[in-house]
Order: C-alpha cells, then structure tokens, then sequence
C-alpha cells in the first residue's frame, strides 16, 4: 500500500462540499455528500450535482483509501 496522496486544497473546497476523494485515473472530485466507491471499482461515485472536479493527480493504485472528510467537519457531515 502506497501512502495516499494529500487532498486538493481545502480553501477551494465550495462551501459545504466536505468530502473529497481520489478516483483510480488521480482525478480528485469533491463531493457535497459521503461518495460511495463505484460499481466497477477504480471511482466514487454520488449524485452528479453532489459531485464536482477537484484536480488533478498521479494515478492511485489505492484509491478506496483515498475517502476525507473536511478537516473540522462533524463526522458524517
């Protein structure tokens, strides 16, 4: 298991978007509710107007580890 790469920048976040994960390809989404990992495998998946592109990255082999939450946030929130 590799170490999972930090998240995008919580500052561009939108508000109240608290959850931010990485698909297998490196593409970081946030998302406005807990996203769960795809059918598939390899991505998150939530509601296409609870998700929104975040950045970038290298690809992910771990990418089911990948699942945070904005720090500061209730849990579940």
């Amino acid at each position: 298991m590799q170490d999972t790469p930090p998240a995008p920048d919580w500052s561009a976040a939108p508000e109240g978007w608290n959850w931010a994960a990485q698909d297998a390809d490196g593409r970081w989404f946030w998302y406005r509710v807990r996203p769960v990992p795809g059918i598939g495998g390899g991505v998150w998946r939530a509601h296409s107007t609870a998700q929104s592109y975040a950045s970038q990255g290298a690809p992910n082999a771990d990418w089911f580890d990948s699942l945070v939450q904005r720090p500061g946030t209730p849990p579940g929130a």
